[in-house]
Order: C-alpha cells, then sequence, then structure tokens
C-alpha cells in the first residue's frame, strides 16, 4: 500500500463518510472509519494506519482526548483532532496531548489536505532526530536485493514525511510511477506500509 493511510475517527455518519470519499480522490487510503473510541482502538491494533483523524468529542464525551494518549503511548503515529469547538478549555485539553494538527469544523477539503500533509512531514521530522540518517550503501548490505539509487531516493523523502503526490512533483514525475518505485521498494526492505516502512529503515540503520 503505497498511498498515506488514514484512520478517520467521527461519531457523525454523514461528516465521515465526506472526509472518506475526499479523501480517496486524493494522495490518501482511508483504512476505516470509527464512530467510537472502542472501534478505533481495534482498528489501530489490527490495521495501524499512517496518521489518525480524530474527533475530539464523541458520543460518550471527551472520548477523543483519552484516545488521543493512547496512540502516544502505543502506537507513535501522528494524529490530527477534527471538532466543532475552539474554545480555550477545549483548546488546552487538545494541546496537552501533543496532535499534529487541529482541524475546526466546518473545513474546506483544501485546508483539511495541507493539514494532513504538514502533520504527517512535522510527525516525521520530530522523531526522525532520534535515528540516524539513512545511508544507501548501509541499508543494501542488509538486503537480499539492492535498492536502486531511485528507490532509495523514494524512501529518504517518505523517511521525511513526504506525501507521494508531493514526492512526484519533486523529483517531476508521475504519482503512478512513484508508487511503482514504492512498491518496488517495500518488496525489497519487507514493507507493507509507510509506518512500517519507517520502522523497517530504522531497524536496517542500526544492524
Amino acid at each position: 500500500m503505497s498511498e498515506v493511510r488514514v484512520l478517520i475517527v467521527e461519531d457523525e455518519p454523514i461528516i465521515a463518510e465526506d472526509i472518506a470519499a475526499s479523501l480517496k480522490k486524493n494522495d490518501f487510503l482511508v483504512t476505516g472509519i470509527c464512530y467510537t473510541a472502542v472501534q478505533a482502538e481495534k482498528q489501530l491494533t489490527e490495521n495501524l494506519p499512517d496518521i489518525v483523524l480524530l474527533d475530539i468529542n464523541l458520543k460518550n464525551g471527551e472520548e477523543g482526548i483519552e484516545l488521543a494518549k493512547k496512540i502516544n503511548a502505543g502506537y507513535k503515529i501522528p494524529f490530527v483532532f477534527l471538532t466543532s469547538y475552539s474554545d480555550s478549555k477545549t483548546l488546552q485539553q487538545a494541546k496537552s496531548t501533543g496532535p499534529s494538527g487541529y482541524i475546526v469544523k466546518p473545513f474546506s477539503s483544501g485546508g483539511l489536505y495541507a493539514t494532513l500533509e504538514v502533520a504527517i512531514h512535522n510527525y516525521a521530522q520530530q522523531h526522525k532526530i532520534k535515528f540516524p540518517e539513512l545511508d544507501m550503501q548501509q541499508i543494501n548490505q542488509n538486503l537480499l536485493t539492492k535498492l536502486s539509487d531511485r528507490e532509495f531516493e523514494v524512501l529518504q523523502l517518505i523517511y521525511n514525511g513526504i506525501t507521494n503526490r508531493q514526492i512526484a512533483e519533486q523529483i517531476f514525475v508521475s504519482v503512478n510511477t512513484i508508487k511503482k518505485h514504492i512498491n518496488n521498494a517495500y518488496l525489497k526492505i519487507d514493507a507493507t506500509t509507510r509506518t512500517n516502512a519507517i520502522t523497517r529503515l530504522r531497524e536496517l540503520m542500526l544492524k
């Protein structure tokens, strides 16, 4: 799966479906739509996404805040809050969990895409400083089939939190070509998703 994988946690079905339909038209793959924190925890365990769009106020109150804390503790992926509230109390609660973004409803498709792209990039930049820079020679010596220069370049950009569309624009090729490079690279490093690929690259650099 070469697209950015997004889990939507939103208790309003119409809003959730609108978000999903909008994301599917762009560089995102919706891994699931959850209406409760319980459903979301099951999805996180069984089908880990690259990023979560998380409503703060689910049906039973501020479950989104508690779910955010669990994402931080157990899954180490970015999340963006999605809410109808922008009051001081809600903002303070949200900030305490360290979200990668905060979207107030109603929102535009363009604002949603931009927030997700920035969130993925910033989260990657904040966390990669804990690990060594990627080195093609180091990684290739631990692989049965070596990465090509282009495949390594694409993996570096993914590691830096760049989406497929942004990668395509940066190196002047089509998104479909980027997806082919990503799929070939994933096969070589034994990864299936972006989050999985980042973990594998870190493992290969530490061998």
